[in-house]
């Protein structure tokens, strides 16, 4: 895999986690030195890699307040310990279910170290949408494009390095069911998660120049309140659509909470 060298700060091996909003959703971060997430559509073999993942060293639980049920683990790599918590599957974050609130809270608000996207390499199109919308949230992500035997099969061809070329992010092929690609996926979860490669996310750039300005003048605002908090523009954005949760979360001081926990991971 090739590595980007440069933009690496003096803490790029420092884990990016929130910790504090990860224990108010429930999860115990003892000797743990990373969060990953797994994210993706229903159907495209999340579970699968996941268990592939974490092995017998997994439970269930739900998520605080909520119905959906939530799967975490664990794994240690290279001497490192590994949280893994699989997200509900969902075809959007645009919070219109509980299960994509559910989604969309966790990335957003617990900044997992990774986040793994699994798609379906014969729906790629389709699946797609979901790995944008979470390259919007966060910029620290990997995409695991399984079932590329099914591909294969479908003689459907994927060229992986203009995909991972595209989407700024790693990019690994993988057929989980065979237990294809998992080391792969491993090696490119580390390398993420200690800042060893440096992901540059495609962002949306088709707005209309006067949403753009709007989102603009509402993150200036957003920022004199919680100058530390990432992903202002994708905050704005949520606002301006009427985001019930989002509004929430600024009314109580959630988002100061994330401000608050950027601050102490820099110090």
């Amino acid at each position: 895999m090739t590595t980007p060298k440069n933009n690496l700060n003096n803490c790029a091996t420092c884990p990016v986690h929130n910790k504090e909003n990860l224990i108010k959703l429930g999860l115990s971060l003892d000797e743990i030195d990373y969060v990953i997430t797994m994210a993706g559509n229903p159907n495209t073999g999340k579970s699968t890699v996941f268990n592939n993942l974490t092995g017998l060293r997994q439970h269930t639980g739900n998520w605080p307040g909520k119905t959906v049920t939530r799967a975490e683990g664990g794994f240690i790599y290279n001497e490192k310990r590994y949280k893994v918590v699989d997200l509900p599957g969902t075809y959007s974050l645009l919070s219109t279910s509980t299960d994509e609130e559910v989604a969309r809270n966790f990335i957003l608000f617990g900044q997992p170290d990774v986040t793994v996207i699994v798609v379906d390499a014969t729906r790629l199109e389709r699946n797609l949408n979901l790995a944008l919308q979470i390259l919007e949230i966060t910029d620290r992500a990997v995409l695991c494009l399984n079932l590329m035997d099914e591909a294969r099969r479908n003689q459907i061809e994927i060229d992986v390095r203009e995909l991972s070329k595209e989407l700024g992010i790693p990019v690994i092929p993988a057929s989980a069911r065979r237990k294809v690609g998992m080391n792969e996926l491993l090696a490119a979860i580390e390398e993420v998660a200690s800042g060893k490669y440096v992901c540059r996310p495609h962002k949306i750039k088709s707005r209309s120049a006067k949403l753009n300005h709007a989102i603009s003048n509402l993150s200036a605002k957003l920022a004199k309140h919680f100058p530390k908090l990432p992903n202002l523009n994708w905050v704005a954005l949520r606002l301006l659509e009427g985001d019930n949760s989002i509004i929430e979360a600024v009314q109580s001081g959630e988002l100061g909470s994330i401000n608050a926990q950027t601050e102490t991971a820099q110090a």
